[in-house]
């Protein structure tokens, strides 16, 4: 049931978004690095200083997990609890729709960071099927950070931020999800010439006076 349902959806996303692209083409960024190398601190950052619109994948489905009445609340409560990454026809439809109401509020809001994907292979193809012709991928910014530095980081937020992944059980299934699927998307954008890495284990403000001297350069 599940199934069929997810599978409805990911059908629908390419009439939707051909709608959309009358408008304007939306031209993104993807954030990817380990669970706790700042992704969301910088994307907050750069929408406060850059035309971008930060759009989650975590925050996304966490959001869907909690709506009411949500048929997919439970299979996405399952996936990141394990560490392991939702299926891709539940994480695009999101994206799909937070790109569409984004644009169709102010025409002007074309430009998005999504943070936190594409985490494997499967997202990869699945956006290439879904989106290639629908959505330009400028570059990926890689915010790049040893695993300790990044462990450390997702304790202290626990302590405050109420994530049930942040814990380090959750933390390190998420790390081995990282390295072992992740990395290798960020190896083949790497080839590409489409990769932007920032040493994110400095401090906040020096990170993204970073971030900025790449975005200033892409224009």
């Amino acid at each position: 049931m599940v199934l069929r349902s997810v599978f409805a959806l990911y059908q629908q996303v390419p009439n939707i978004l051909s709608r959309v692209a009358v408008m304007m083409k939306p031209q993104v960024v993807f954030v990817l690095g380990g669970p706790g190398a700042g992704k969301g601190t910088q994307c907050t950052k750069i929408t406060e200083n850059y035309s971008y619109t930060h759009l989650s994948a975590g925050d996304l489905l966490r959001g869907e997990r909690a709506r009411e009445g949500s048929e997919f609340g439970q299979l996405i409560d399952s996936h990141i609890k394990d560490g392991k990454i939702v299926p891709v026809e539940i994480t695009i439809n999101l994206l799909r729709k937070a790109m569409e109401e984004t644009m169709k509020a102010d025409e002007k809001k074309f430009r998005f960071l999504i943070d936190g994907f594409p985490r494997n292979e499967d997202n990869l193809q699945g956006w290439s099927r879904v989106m290639e012709d629908k959505a330009d991928v400028k570059f990926v910014l890689f915010f790049d950070c040893s695993n300790e530095v990044c462990i450390d980081r997702c304790l202290e937020r626990g302590q405050h931020s109420g994530r049930t992944d942040d814990n380090r059980e959750s933390l390190q299934k998420r790390i081995q999800t990282y390295l072992q699927s992740t990395r290798p998307i960020i190896d083949q954008y790497e080839k590409q010439g489409k990769v932007r890495t920032v040493d994110a284990s400095h401090k906040v403000d020096e990170v993204f006076a970073d971030v900025k001297a790449i975005l200033d350069k892409e224009g």
